[in-house]
């Protein structure tokens, strides 16, 4: 069948790999000049290193990415919290987790996507899609118009145009914070443990250190803030030399090694569980369908476990769009409606409690059986995916 897919990022150039090579014609049609590599870094967990396995791409991504072995949250003034085993949640389900700058693995995407024989048309802003007797089509700001047997919006949860047809009272919520992300580097020595993550709790404040190697990592500081506040044009580094002045030597010093231009501030939203992803022959993935908060930790890895599953699902229907689409809904939205919710609950601990609140997740996190975070992470990360558990 004929594929189009609007959006070049995670969600839409997996999908095209995984659907040109089950034998669709695929063309990719993205808004952007050219590829983009926004945010820093990414964590893929188990059950996407699994999808990125069934791609074929998990050997070249494991060569250019870190291997953690376990994170460990930690407060503001330094004293441990909690430590999360991430050897064990690997163990259990078989695959690695591996961390990546998110230019690393778009490189790799892209390779195996011109591989597999589909082209990005860049500089293609979507104005409109519908569909005329079982014939998706888009309309482009250039003039240009599209038509297909299936339309795939992958164009992300701020200003989706794909979910405009399919879901017209969906809209990208605000969650009442930002997130200030970068990329640290250098010759010398970055981090103490380059298997360690480091998450950092304050009041209504949270720093994460994700490592890469000993001297390359990516981070995110997060802060409760206004809408207003978070649209302000403040200098990033002075807001966060602001924010984190007092916090302990690794944020210091993974702030003193990023260069300026990496660092990028994020207002943060997220999208209320959409019931039904999908009108005639127009299907919603990735951030478009399910966008959740960084807190979730999966983003990127449910929007690859949206490319194999689609696959799975076309090989499955045959010809019958409407059934594969029915049966890619029924395998994934209670999945990610769970993430994108688990998400928000961890994001109202940390930016939006009271000063007791903050105390009493604190008490609650280091009083907790470290033997058990890992197994609910394992089994709310499997679901649907034919792995151990």
């Amino acid at each position: 069948m004929d594929v189009v897919i609007l959006g070049a990022g995670v969600a839409g150039v997996a999908t095209a790999i995984a659907l040109a090579r089950l034998g669709h014609a695929v063309e990719i049609y993205e808004r952007r000049s050219g590829a983009a590599n926004l945010g820093a870094g990414i964590t893929l967990w188990p059950n996407a290193c699994f999808v990125l396995d069934q791609l074929g791409l998990l050997p070249e991504l494991v060569a250019v990415s870190g291997r953690p072995t376990r994170m460990q949250r930690i407060d503001w003034r330094g004293a441990a919290i909690a430590s999360v085993d991430i050897d064990a949640i690997n163990a259990r389900l078989g695959y690695p987790t591996i961390t990546v700058f998110r230019r690393d693995l778009q490189s790799v995407l892209l390779k195996h996507l011109a591989s597999a024989g589909v082209t990005v048309s860049y500089g293609q802003a979507v104005q409109e899609v519908g569909e005329t007797g079982q014939r998706p089509w888009a309309t482009f700001e250039s003039g240009a118009r599209i038509e297909c047997d299936i339309l795939l919006g992958a164009d992300g949860r701020m200003a989706s145009v794909t979910r405009r047809y399919v879901a017209p009272e969906s809209r990208a919520v605000y969650q009442g914070f930002v997130n200030w992300v970068g990329i640290a580097a250098g010759r010398q020595r970055i981090v103490d443990e380059p298997q360690l993550i480091l998450d950092y709790w304050g009041a209504a404040t949270r720093f994460g250190i994700v490592p890469i190697s000993a001297s390359a990592a990516y981070w995110a500081g997060g802060q409760a803030m206004s809408l207003d506040a978070a649209r302000s044009t403040e200098n990033p580094r002075d807001e966060l030399s602001c924010t984190f002045a007092d916090w302990p030597a690794p944020v210091q010093r993974v702030l003193a090694s990023s260069p300026p231009d990496s660092i990028r501030k994020i207002a943060v939203y997220d999208v209320d569980p959409i019931p039904c992803w999908y009108r005639g022959h127009v299907l919603l993935i990735g951030d478009a369908a399910h966008a959740s908060l960084p807190t979730s930790g999966q983003g990127a890895c449910q929007a690859l476990e949206d490319a194999w599953h689609l696959g799975r699902c076309l090989q499955t229907e045959g010809t019958d769009v409407l059934g594969a689409f029915r049966l890619f809904g029924e395998l994934r939205q209670a999945k990610t409606r769970n993430i994108t919710l688990s998400g928000r609950q961890l994001a109202r601990s940390l930016f939006h409690g009271t000063r007791e609140d903050e105390q009493r997740r604190d008490e609650i996190a280091r009083a907790a059986d470290p033997t058990l975070l890992p197994i609910g992470m394992a089994s709310a990360w499997r679901a649907g995916l034919p792995l151990a558990g």
